[in-house]
């Protein structure tokens, strides 16, 4: 096994790494020139839709221009507090808008109408399966090429211009096309409050030639946007809470395990705080992993079936009783639906309901409220914990190898686990690198992101991007395979541009490795790259860049930083 690591900003002295890298703030990020488009007394849609990013937490729109969108392009570039970061493609802007959304909460991308559309419709979907609000703003055709019958380039050459809208019904919760300026304020607000309510992707069409137009609705300095929080059924949520209280308190042993959509639910504190006050032992699902603490004394592991952290299966499945805290349970997740798991224990709570056993069902319950209200009801119980604690024995470490011998990656993924701090990010690629960051134990304050519902190979180079620009503060190693970053290498580009500090580790397997496991075949083989001089051409000698092929496991950094 080869491993390419690069640093864009030269050698940690901690470890030998490869990075990308800037803080978020960095003049050198790719933004593009300002051009002013309405006078100071004026204001127009596109800067409206500027104002409103802002507002709600959006500083970085990933986009690639078009000639349908280069006027919004102008807005988004002269509003303060937002920057224009431009991608080498649609997906990879997309990807990158995914990337943010995990680090800031929401996200946003720009792109041109219909080729710039479809082709970051596959991201939009991968963000709509993992439940994160990105805004996806298309330019669209002037607002009088509506009903004319004309045909217009980047289409298919048939005057009808909703191809794009009907792709993307199936992959965002809201769809609005503006190409009138009376209600294109209630639009814009319209999607953007769906996108963050939902926690899914909305897309957004503006006809080119509205941008720069003034109309009465949008005010120079627009209200503060706000989104009311949605509160529990007062009744249904103490019913909920005296149902469960009622299911645990019975029970002998109970665990908890958290999901994948406390991060829908805002719930993270809340799941800690039922842990401190009920004593349970308690795991993570795979996709759930860095939503709690891994420091935690009660923590079990990752609960994946039969692929689980040792021990922790045991403790689970031997459990009378288990509340799931947003779960999701598809063929990844359980390992082919092979849990040992009997739904008359479980306790199965999402975002808005909460299942006990096989019944009663509770609606309109909200998890952070349920949650906490649990906490301040439930009986102490350590007996889960206990009988893990009689059970475990501490994990070994890797034999010291002999001096050249080739890298194994036990050897690697020891190294990345010395690196991380709780300044540290961790995103994980489609493919064996899931089942390796596994294994990794998260300091406090450690992030952690992978897109295991989707699983779309080549997510990682795009989501890496957007979530170091989005989580400035973090350090982010990404563990990719050669396979995948064949697939959106080019967005090295947009991490040089954007002086980020990001770690990538790639992973040279020589191919599909994960597919090689479920299926081996010519197919699973791929022309091998020169890596490093890969990232070497692209850096061109423009902003800061290491890189290194690293085979044995006695590898000792001399190059010097470019």
């Amino acid at each position: 096994m080869d491993t390419h690591i690069g640093s864009v900003d030269g050698p940690s002295p901690a470890a030998v790494n490869g990075a990308v890298g800037c803080p978020a703030s960095a003049p050198g990020c790719p933004i593009m020139s300002s051009h002013p488009v309405v006078s100071a007394g004026e204001a127009s849609l596109g800067r409206h839709l500027a104002r409103r990013l802002v507002q709600v937490g959006v500083s970085d729109v990933f986009a690639v221009p078009g000639d349908f969108n280069l006027t919004l392009l102008d807005h988004l570039v002269d509003e303060p507090g937002l920057r224009l970061v431009g991608c080498c493609n649609e997906l990879n802007a997309g990807y990158a808008a995914d990337g943010y959304a995990r680090a800031r909460g929401v996200g946003a991308c720009a792109v041109t109408f219909t080729v710039g559309g479809l082709s970051v419709l596959n991201a939009i979907a991968g963000a709509y399966s993992e439940n994160l609000p990105v805004i996806c703003i298309a330019g669209g055709p002037n607002s009088n090429d509506y009903g004319t019958n004309r045909i217009l380039h980047h289409t298919i050459g048939i005057p009808d211009f909703s191809q794009e809208l009907r792709c993307f019904q199936t992959v965002t919760c809201h769809q609005a096309v503006v190409t009138n300026l009376d209600d294109a304020h209630e639009q814009i607000d319209t999607a953007i409050a769906t996108a963050l309510r939902e926690s899914k992707p909305v897309y957004l069409s503006i006809s080119c030639n509205l941008p720069g137009l003034p109309h009465p609705t949008f005010t120079r300095d627009p209200v503060p946007f706000f989104l009311a929080p949605r509160m529990s059924n007062k009744m249904g949520l103490e019913a909920a809470v005296e149902a469960t209280v009622e299911f645990l308190n019975k029970a002998v042993k109970p665990v908890l395990v958290a999901g994948p959509k406390l991060r829908v639910a805002k719930a993270g504190k809340a799941f800690v705080d039922l842990v401190d006050a009920s004593g349970y032992a308690y795991a993570i699902m795979p996709s759930a992993k860095g939503f709690v603490p891994e420091t935690h004394p009660h923590f079990l592991g990752t609960y994946w079936g039969a692929v689980s952290t040792a021990f922790c299966a045991e403790i689970v499945e031997s459990a009378d009783a288990y509340l799931f805290a947003g779960p999701i349970f598809n063929d990844y997740s359980s390992v082919g639906y092979s849990f040992l798991l009997k739904k008359d224990k479980a306790i199965i709570v999402q975002p808005e309901r909460v299942i006990v056993g096989n019944g009663p069902a509770f609606g309109c319950v909200m998890m952070k409220e349920y949650l906490s209200a649990l906490a301040k009801r439930v009986q102490k119980n350590t007996t889960a914990y206990e009988n893990y604690k009689r059970i475990f024995v501490p994990e070994g470490h890797p034999l010291k190898g002999e001096a050249n011998e080739p890298l194994r990656v036990n050897v690697l993924f020891k190294h990345i686990q010395d690196m991380l701090t709780g300044d540290s990010a961790v995103l994980a690629e489609t493919g064996d690198s899931w089942f390796n960051c596994q294994k990794l134990k998260l300091p406090e304050g450690c992030g952690y992101e992978f897109q295991m519902q989707y699983g779309s190979i080549g997510w990682s180079v795009g989501a890496l991007l957007g979530y170091a620009q989005g989580a400035s503060d973090k350090r982010v190693i990404a563990c990719i395979g050669d396979g995948s970053f064949q697939v959106t290498a080019q967005d090295v580009s947009t991490m040089l541009r954007c002086e980020q500090n990001s770690i990538i580790f790639l992973i040279n397997n020589g191919g599909y490795t994960i597919e090689v496991e479920i299926h081996d075949g010519p197919y699973n083989v791929i022309k091998n790259w020169n890596y490093t001089a890969l990232v070497e051409a692209i850096h061109n000698g423009e902003g800061k860049c290491w890189t290194a092929k690293v085979s044995t496991a006695f590898f000792c950094p001399l190059h010097r930083p470019m």
